[in-house]
């Protein structure tokens, strides 16, 4: 089991892989591949995972098969502030994926409350404005639920899902302007290729405001770091929401509809919810009396360089490196702090490749004195926004933050 060859360009890969079929279809078997003691263990409790291998990805963390939902290992994110396609996390809510989807007869749908209603292809799409491109975080909702205390319901994630591309695609305003939308037109629904199983199962439907929808940064993106985008990550086209959490980025967008009403689908009125306050958090344990959907990026910063538990050299200068991103406020800065917090000296930025990209941060820490040192990083972005030193909690597990802790063990040479 390996990683793609870079060299090999799209068609080439899915042709190798029987992917390609005349014309411009595109097959996916929902096949994974593994390898006897692929496994990693997530810091928390039952946090063994099998690491497994589809078309178009490397071997990613399985958190289900069905529908595939893998995070990405967090060594990644010490490549670079580019997240790779092959290393970019998945995540599903229905089992109904699409496994075979021809360009050919794809159609993307603009109706509801507007005055002339749409049937684009992927060409017609590309045509409708020039490209745009945005390099944005992608970051799921449950991103680090596993780390819940008391723990939770739903996916038990470590700190893979998310990621950071460059996304090019249409600007989702040109669509809604080329469409006419009506007066009294209040939100747009959003709607993809992906079905359930059974009919009780509510559809996969998001909204957002009329306003947020038409403020220029919202796209439809049908490229991801210069490629089509993978099969796993929303081909042929996808909603692309920066600054807001992954469960506003539609994959396999199908349907845009304008509507007179707050949407009270499943997805928005029942399900993604935080509590109704500054925090959305409440005490470990209890109900919030009100709640929202959830909405924009927490302010967060990691340490990508060094693990839990490593052992590094003995001596005065040893580089920590790692990445911080918001809701699209830009980042400010970064405080460092090789105690355990109780002092903190700030780290160098690196390049700001757009505000809502990851950003680089670098540091030198003395770890001369051999022992344990418990490294923390914090966070803070333009706004004065910054991360906690003690974990907000909710019941559904969304929007951890929380300034994290990496301890690891400096040992004489």
């Amino acid at each position: 089991m390996g990683t793609l060859n870079p060299v090999l360009d799209r068609r080439e890969f899915l042709r190798a892989a029987g992917l390609l079929t005349a014309g411009a279809a595109l097959r996916f078997p929902l096949t994974e591949t593994s390898a006897a003691g692929d496994r990693v263990e997530l810091p928390f409790e039952n946090g063994g995972r099998d690491l497994v291998a589809y078309p178009q990805k490397r071997p990613l963390i399985r958190l289900t098969a069905r529908p595939p939902q893998l995070e990405t290992p967090f060594a990644v994110f010490n490549e670079g502030p580019i997240t790779s396609n092959d290393a970019f996390f998945v995540r599903y809510h229905l089992a109904g994926i699409p496994t075979a989807i021809d360009e050919r007869t794809f159609r993307l749908r603009v109706g509801g409350l507007v005055g002339n209603p749409l049937e684009l292809s992927i060409a017609d799409l590309k045509a409708i404005a020039e490209p745009v491109e945005l390099t944005a975080v992608n970051q799921c909702s449950g991103n680090s639920r596993g780390f819940f205390d008391p723990r939770v319901g739903g996916g038990q994630l470590g700190n893979g899902a998310m990621g950071n591309a460059r996304w090019v695609g249409v600007p989702l305003r040109a669509l809604l302007e080329k469409a006419g939308i009506s007066a009294g037109a209040r939100q747009v629904t959003f709607a993809g290729l992906d079905r359930p199983v059974l009919e009780t199962t509510p559809s996969f439907a998001k909204a957002l405001d009329v306003d947020h929808a038409l403020d220029g940064e919202v796209m439809i993106a049908y490229e991801m770091n210069g490629q089509d985008l993978p099969m796993l990550n929303g081909y042929p086209a996808r909603l692309v929401v920066p600054g807001y959490y992954g469960t506003y980025w539609v994959k396999h967008l199908s349907e845009i509809s304008v509507i007179d009403r707050v949407f009270d689908g499943y997805w928005m009125k029942t399900a993604y919810r935080v509590p109704d306050n500054d925090t959305h958090s409440v005490p470990p344990g209890t109900i919030p009396s009100a709640t929202i959907p959830i909405g924009k990026l927490a302010v967060r910063s990691f340490i990508t360089s060094l693990s839990v538990g490593d052992r590094v050299p003995a001596q005065s200068r040893t580089q920590v490196k790692g990445i911080a991103f918001d809701c699209g406020g830009g980042i400010a800065r970064v405080d460092f702090s090789a105690d355990g917090g109780a002092t903190w000296l700030p780290a160098s930025l690196g390049p700001e490749v757009s505000r809502h990209s990851f950003r680089e941060w670098t540091t030198f820490a003395d770890l001369s004195t051999p022992g344990e040192y418990d490294l923390r990083v914090r966070a803070t972005n333009r706004s004065g926004e910054t991360q906690p030193l003690t974990p907000r909690w909710n019941p559904a597990g969304y929007m951890r933050n929380v300034v994290e802790t990496v301890k690891i063990r400096s040992v004489q040479a």
